[in-house]
């Protein structure tokens, strides 16, 4: 099998990184998706960096098995403690792409000065890649990161659009830190799913910024340039696994993915 027609590899730690393979899927329809979500372990955001870089070569591990050409870390707090580990892990065998890099590239383009907001993990806003990172492509922009660790199991457990996520969006965005942004970086890849909310607590005057669309347009571009597009179309359904078994994630799965999908019971050990 050529390199072209092996999948494309996308894990998270749960639902969250649906949203950047439902993107991916939508911008390359051709692709085949092999996605994991480590729903034993979630959420990563409160693991020490050890532990998610171990879950995270585990992972890979997968992967790589599945002859996967590309390795899509949809996670921020996976991408910010074990992306360099990962891309020495799977050397030659798949290239290793994260969330985090396209949103930096778009932020310094649209927002070189003023103010900006970013909501994620505690593992994210502790790591401080997204200031280290921002701060060498646009120096006079300011980063007010804020960490809101109850947004994940939130989501997770499907509380969406209703009392209890509106109050506790609420309470998160009306913190002083985020006073005065002009954009939010929303630092995880499950917080697409209350993107909505979080818009209309801004009534449309803050650029609420998100990962999917961005990191699925720089894949497409790495793949075109290095001529490793899928030309047709595969035959074999994308493949979904994971290595605890939740109602929430298959019928977040289903409700993107509305073809037929095929999700397994993976666990990470046994």
């Amino acid at each position: 099998m050529k390199q072209a027609d092996t999948p494309i590899g996308i894990f998270d730690s749960g639902i969250g990184g649906l949203t950047v393979a439902k993107a991916v899927k939508d911008k390359l329809p051709n692709e085949r998706i092999v996605y994991f979500g480590d729903t034993a372990h979630l959420p990563y955001g409160d693991k020490s960096e050890a532990a998610i870089q171990a879950y995270c070569v585990k992972i890979a591990d997968v992967l790589l098995q599945k002859r996967c050409k590309i390795i899509l870390i949809a996670c921020n707090s996976a991408s910010s403690v074990a992306f360099d580990l990962l891309k020495e892990y799977a050397g030659n065998s798949a290239k290793v792409i994260n969330v985090i890099d396209p949103m930096i590239k778009y932020v310094s383009e649209k927002h070189s000065s003023g103010k900006i907001g970013l909501i994620g993990t505690k593992r994210t806003v502790l790591s401080g890649v997204y200031k280290d990172k921002l701060f060498n492509r646009s120096p006079n922009l300011l980063l007010s990161p804020l960490a809101t660790p109850l947004l994940v199991p939130m989501i997770e457990e499907g509380y969406l659009n209703n009392k209890i996520s509106h109050n506790i969006i609420e309470d998160y965005l009306s913190d002083e830190k985020l006073t005065g942004i002009s954009g939010l970086i929303l630092g995880c890849t499950h917080y697409p799913l209350v993107k909505d909310e979080i818009s209309n607590y801004y009534d449309g005057k803050v650029d609420v910024i998100d990962s999917a669309e961005r990191v699925a347009s720089e894949l497409a571009l790495y793949l075109e340039q290095e001529n490793m597009l899928a030309k047709n179309s595969s035959s074999e359904l994308d493949e979904f696994l994971i290595s605890d078994y939740t109602d929430s994630f298959a019928r977040t799965a289903q409700m993107f993915f509305q073809d037929e999908i095929s999700i397994s019971h993976y666990p990470l050990w046994e």
